[in-house]
């Protein structure tokens, strides 16, 4: 795996491309002298950890043939301040699901992703704690 990052002014927007020719852009807030174009590194992180777990949980429920007419999450993640730096110490998950899905199989599909399968849950378990909580059509389970 391999991004290529390109300097677009000469503050702190970039320009970034992966190996099959997508292209995102990052920037920095305005408080850090950037101009708030693009997300923040922080923030693509958080939208990893939503992304990769939508993905599996998804894929698990699809494969046991449950119905899902619509998946969204909302991702909050707290920092800390650590030798100059500021890791996310929590990372707070809400998944939302709807359809015709069985209960139990959604609480699972949700487990799986960030307990084992979520590579970016799994990159970030060492240094931050990921709390997840699934909402299957409007009730929490």
């Amino acid at each position: 795996m391999k991004i290529q990052l390109k300097r677009i002014d000469n503050d702190y927007h970039f320009e970034l491309k992966n190996e099959r020719g997508h292209v995102t852009h990052i920037d920095s807030t305005p408080a850090v002298g950037g101009h708030d174009l693009a997300p923040s590194p922080m923030e693509y992180v958080l939208m990893g950890v939503a992304g990769c777990s939508a993905i599996d949980v998804i894929s698990i429920l699809k494969k046991q043939r449950q119905e899902i007419t619509d998946y969204r999450a909302e991702v909050d993640g707290a920092r800390v301040e650590m030798d100059g730096a500021k890791p996310f110490k929590e990372i707070d998950v809400t998944v939302y699901l709807e359809g015709d899905i069985v209960p139990e199989k959604a609480k699972r599909a949700a487990q799986l992703s960030f307990e084992k399968y979520c590579s970016v849950s799994k990159t970030l378990e060492p240094t931050a704690t990921i709390n997840y909580k699934v909402v299957l059509n409007n009730k929490e389970i």
